[in-house]
Order: C-alpha cells, then sequence, then structure tokens
C-alpha cells in the first residue's frame, strides 16, 4: 500500500534502524504454543539497541490485565532512559505467576549480553495468553541475537515480532530540526486483537534526534490519540499493546526541552511515523482484504468526529458490505446514529471514494439514488474512503479499519494450534 504522505517529512529506509546509532536483530530461538513443536523458520526474538543512551517514552494498553512485560518495562523507563528493547513473539507471558520474574529475566540475559543496565532494557512480548514462557531457548539465544546485531538488521527484527501478520510494517523519516537532519524510524506488530484505545500492537520507533524525556512522552502520548487509537480491525484491546520510542540525539540538534516550533517539528515526523504504521495494521486486519479510511468532517468539536469515525469502522455489518462490496449506504447512516455523540442526522452527507471513483451514497440524512455498477467499481479497490459532513462545524477526525470476511473467523478459530 502507498505511504501517506505529511507535510515538511522525506520517505526514506531504514525502519527502526535508519536513525544513526541503532542496530537491530531477529533470530528464531525455537519458541512454540504448549504441546506445539517448532517447524516454521520464522524469527521470534528481536533486539533492538541504540550506541547510546537514550531519552525514552511509552505508552500502554488500557487492558486491566496487563502482561508481565509491560509491568517490567513500566518500572524500567521510570527514569525516562533505556538503551535495548528486548521482544519476542509466540508466547505474551500474561496470565502467568512466574511472568514478571521471566520478563525480568530477558532484561537481564539481554543486559548482560550488551554490557548494560538490565534497568536499560525494554521488554515485550506477544503471542498465546496464559501460556509459560520458556526461557530456556530465550536464554540460548540471547548470545547469537547480540553478536548479529547490524545497523540494517531491521528486517531480521521486524519478522520476529509478527504473529498473524501478513504483512511487514515498518516505515522512516527524514525531517529538519534545529538546522540539523534528524531521522525517526518505526516497526510495529498488529493484525488481530486491534480496537481504539491504544489499539493492540507492539510498536517501536527510534530516533536520532535530541529532546528530552518529558517531551518524548508528550509528544508520543498526544500522537496516538490521532493515530493507533484511531485504528480498529476487530473490537478486541489486547493485554500486551505497547508503543515505545527511543531519541539517542546523535543528530546533533540542540535537544529540544519546550514546546515550541522544534517540538512542533517533532511531533509532526512521529505523526507520520505513527499514522502510516496504524494505515498499514489497519490494512492487514486479521482475514482483510481492505483498508477502510472514514473521514468525518463538519463536527462540532474532534471528539465528536472521532466518535462518530470509530462508530462506522467498528461496525461489523459496515465491514461486511465492505467485503461483499454492497453499497448499502443505510448501514453507514445506522452507524453513524448509534455513535454517542451529538449532532442533527439531517444534516449528514456520505460520500465513498476509491482509485476508481467517486460516489454519492447520502444527503441530509437520506440515502440517494446511484449507479449500482459505479458503487462496485468503487468498492472493487483495497483502499476505500467513507466520507461523512456533519454539517454542524469545525470539528474532524479520521479513523481506519478493515473488512470483516470469513478468514477473520477460520485464524481466531483455532489460534493456539
Amino acid at each position: 500500500m502507498e505511504l501517506k504522505p505529511v507535510k515538511n517529512v522525506t520517505f526514506v529506509e531504514g525502519g527502526v534502524c535508519a536513525a544513526k546509532g541503532f542496530r537491530a536483530n531477529g533470530i528464531q530461538c525455537g519458541l512454540a504454543h504448549a504441546g506445539a513443536t517448532v517447524t516454521a523458520k520464522k524469527n521470534d526474538l528481536a533486539l533492538i539497541v541504540a550506541d547510546t543512551e537514550c531519552t525514552a517514552a511509552a505508552v500502554y494498553t488500557t487492558n486491566k490485565v496487563k502482561g508481565a512485560p509491560i509491568l517490567v518495562t513500566k518500572e524500567h523507563l521510570k527514569n525516562g532512559k533505556a538503551r535495548a528493547v528486548i521482544v519476542n513473539s509466540v508466547n505474551a507471558n500474561t496470565c502467568n505467576a512466574d511472568g514478571v520474574e521471566k520478563a525480568n529475566m530477558m532484561c537481564e540475559l539481554a543486559a548482560k549480553e550488551l554490557g548494560i543496565d538490565p534497568e536499560d532494557v525494554i521488554v515485550a512480548s506477544t503471542g498465546v495468553i496464559g501460556q509459560v514462557l520458556p526461557i530456556e531457548p530465550i536464554a540460548n539465544g540471547m548470545k547469537s541475537l547480540a553478536e548479529g546485531l547490524t545497523y540494517d538488521g531491521n528486517p531480521r527484527a521486524l519478522e520476529a515480532i509478527m504473529t498473524t501478520d501478513t504483512r511487514k510494517k515498518e516505515i522512516a523519516v527524514q525531517f529538519e530540526m534545529g538546522g540539523k537532519t534528524c531521522t525517526m524510524g518505526g516497526m510495529l506488530k498488529g493484525s488481530g486483537m486491534i480496537h481504539p484505545n491504544m489499539a493492540t500492537t507492539l510498536t517501536f520507533i527510534t530516533t536520532d534526534a535530541a529532546i528530552s524525556e518529558e517531551l518524548v512522552q508528550r509528544a508520543l502520548s498526544d500522537v496516538v490519540k490521532v493515530t493507533l487509537n484511531r485504528a480498529s480491525v476487530d473490537g478486541a484491546t489486547s493485554t500486551n499493546d505497547m508503543v515505545c520510542v527511543m531519541a539517542s540525539g546523535s543528530a546533533g540538534n540542540k535537544p529540544v526541552t519546550k514546546e515550541d516550533e522544534e517540538f512542533e517539528k517533532f511531533q509532526n515526523a512521529l505523526y507520520a511515523i505513527m499514522m502510516n504504521l496504524a494505515r498499514m495494521m489497519a490494512r492487514d486486519g486479521e482475514g482483510a482484504t481492505k483498508l477502510i479510511e472514514c473521514a468525518v468532517s463538519g463536527a462540532e468539536t474532534e471528539k465528536i468526529a472521532e466518535t462518530v469515525a470509530k462508530s462506522v469502522i467498528c461496525s461489523s455489518l459496515f465491514k461486511a458490505m465492505i467485503f461483499g462490496q454492497d453499497a448499502n449506504a443505510g448501514r453507514i447512516y445506522c452507524a453513524i446514529g448509534y455513535s454517542d455523540a451529538e449532532f442533527d442526522i439531517s444534516n449528514v452527507d456520505i460520500d465513498m471514494s476509491s482509485k476508481s471513483g467517486s460516489i454519492a451514497l447520502g444527503r441530509k440524512g437520506c440515502v440517494t439514488a446511484f449507479d449500482e455498477d459505479v458503487a462496485k467499481k468503487v468498492l472493487s479497490e483495497d483502499e476505500i474512503q467513507i466520507i461523512i459532513s456533519l454539517g454542524e462545524g469545525p470539528g474532524s477526525a479520521v479513523a481506519w479499519g478493515c473488512d470483516l470476511t470469513y478468514d477473520y473467523v477460520k485464524i481466531n478459530g483455532d489460534y493456539r494450534s
């Protein structure tokens, strides 16, 4: 899928290794579901390491059940500093009596090989919930993982965090800040159990920009609200969601310590990364064949626009409609109508657009007559935009989702096997 451009940033290659001073690697250490054997050759353990100490920040799942790695990472990031990320797939290390112990052991194993403090390690896990994480494969693979770190190791690391993902999700941008060229890159896993409110993802972002830990946290907390929090696949918010940012300062810009124009540049670059990763995540929803973007304008407030956009992309009937390429505008009006927002439905217009054209589906709260063949052609593309005007004010918002297909049930019907 095409990246969506953002002003004042340039897309570059390299993912989490694009910024100066970041190495990565991924290996298959031999993790497997309980009762299963390791047959696939996919990597399952990744490491991202900065050459120097970084300012760091993170946001986490809002699920009341939190994976052990989140509990450990929260403690480690209390000082706003980090040097490395260790992350595994296959096993979420969640709802286990020894989960925190195992998460700490992962940090200690990585730190020993890297010669750093275990508290400077961010730890994350993704996979099956409720199965004990075997630490032996991780311990046995750590030396090889660390020795294989390279400044172009991002593809290996990215593969290691994927579970039911079918597409690789990484991006990097360059931008000017303080008279210096700065670079920021990120990678994301996420395909199922994805719902607005931190979404369901492990996302790791690196940058060589210099910025205080307070402002890294502020930028991340603000940007996640208008990117990952607006992506939904299936209405499920997971236990292990985490997005972290590490900023090394290697670009040499004067450190950003206040919310000025330079901070806005950093925040804009972070938006370019996270918005495009959110779109990639929605496009790769489990079993999905189409990316849906719902753009709402004309609301009294941004919050109202966001609520309406989320209501549409979360509607199972609407998602099934997109899969079946059936331009049933009544389902869109219905989803708008049951959103928890105040507006006058008699003002609401709906249009639908894709690379194959645009078509008006509704005007002033009523479904309009349209050419079914044209509608079918618009819906035949793999990226569909639903454009809604509430006709009441300046507020606007965008949310992303995907269609609901037969394969979603197939994938989740035997997830543990």
